[in-house]
C-alpha cells in the first residue's frame, strides 16, 4: 500500500513525543498540505498522504519541536525536505529528537 507516514520520538524523555505539531508541504505546488498532530503513540492517526493524494514530488515535514518541548532555546521547528519518486509504494519519515539534536532516516 502506498501512503506517506511518521513518527516522533522523545530522545530525552526515551517515550514517543505525542502532541508534536506538524505541517506537510508540497515544494512544487508551494502549498500546505496538511496540519495533524502526534497521538499517544507519537505517530498520526491517519497517513499524511495516500491513495490519490500519494504523488511523485518535493515535500517537507515540519515539526514544531520548541513547542513541543516547551523551550525554544536551541530547536525550534525542524524540517525535513524528501522526494517522493515513487508513489506507489510506501514512505515513512520518523524523527527522533530532543532539544538540541535530532535524526531523521527513510523507514519502513
Amino acid at each position: 500500500m502506498s501512503a506517506l507516514t511518521t513518527h516522533v520520538l522523545d530522545t530525552m524523555r526515551g517515550r514517543p513525543a505525542a502532541g508534536m505539531k506538524i505541517e506537510l508541504w508540497s515544494l512544487d505546488k508551494k502549498a500546505l498540505l496538511k496540519t495533524i498532530e502526534t497521538n499517544t503513540d507519537g505517530r498520526t492517526d491517519a497517513p499524511l498522504l495516500d491513495g490519490d493524494s500519494m504523488v511523485t514530488g518535493n515535500y517537507e515535514l515540519i515539526f514544531f519541536v520548541g513547542d513541543y518541548f516547551g523551550e525554544k532555546k536551541f530547536l525550534d521547528r525542524v524540517p525535513v525536505r524528501f522526494v517522493i519518486s515513487d508513489a506507489s509504494t510506501k514512505y515513512h519519515v520518523p524523527l527522533l529528537v530532543s532539544p538540541w539534536s535530532y535524526s531523521t532516516y527513510r523507514g519502513s
